[in-house]
């Protein structure tokens, strides 16, 4: 251990994967032999004057060990983590510290997480909403739950984005599953096909409301015409 602390490459604590880094920093401490004082702590006597001369020998050793795990924990840590176990005094008080403290935020994290994965799973888009705007929605919540841990592929948020359009995007929506890869499909690629779609069947709605007000107004003006005929007529 005195001689091999330099070599240890001490795995980086971040807060999103605690229990990722607590099982590696068991396995590299359990390989160097250190872990039993992080695990049990050092089991001091009071009155260090009533031990042996080799009891005494064997806790100075053990003090530079806990002092030596110690230093390998704050390399772990940046700077919010030291000041979380900056009064710890051995490994043992440092190392529930972190535990403690690290636990708690995962779990407050793990609860907005399922927050999250309900909202995304509740998606759908509105009748008034455009590709742009219910795209803008499914990608905040996607980069949400990537910021919380969740491993979220391309080729789900697609599928999810397919199943959740509008009933009128139905013929391009089939389309687009028979002739393209999903997995290989981007985003970006998906979001222009499905926005040039919209401008088409948006020109399509125009042409008929235009094409049906003008029959209106044809009609309308036949049977003015109309009427003025019977009315002369009368006269």
């Amino acid at each position: 251990m005195a001689n091999s602390v330099t070599y240890f490459q001490v795995p980086i604590l971040k807060s999103d994967i605690y229990d990722n880094w607590s099982i590696k920093m068991k396995a590299l401490l359990g390989a160097h032999d250190v872990w039993d004082i992080v695990k049990n702590g050092l089991s001091e006597s009071e009155r260090e004057d009533a031990l042996t001369q080799e009891q005494k020998t064997s806790l100075k050793d053990s003090k530079k060990r806990d002092k030596k795990v110690l230093y390998l924990i704050y390399q772990a840590l940046d700077d919010d983590g030291f000041e979380k176990i900056s009064s710890a005094t051995s490994t043992r008080e440092a190392w529930v510290k972190l535990q403690t403290s690290y636990k708690g935020v995962e779990k407050v994290k793990k609860v907005h997480l399922q927050t999250l994965r309900g909202e995304f799973e509740f998606l759908h888009m509105k009748v008034s909403e455009s590709i742009s705007v219910y795209f803008s929605r499914v990608v905040v919540i996607s980069n949400q739950l990537k910021r919380n841990g969740e491993k979220l592929e391309d080729v789900r948020i697609i599928e999810k984005i397919l199943r959740s359009l509008d009933p009128k995007f139905e013929h391009i929506i089939v389309t687009i599953e028979e002739t393209k890869d999903l997995e290989e499909m981007a985003i970006e690629q998906l979001q222009g096909s499905l926005q040039a779609y919209e401008e088409k069947h948006k020109n399509k709605q125009d042409l008929s409301e235009q094409l049906f007000k003008t029959q209106i107004k044809e009609k309308d003006e036949e049977q003015g015409y109309a009427r003025n005929e019977r009315g002369q007529g009368r006269g």
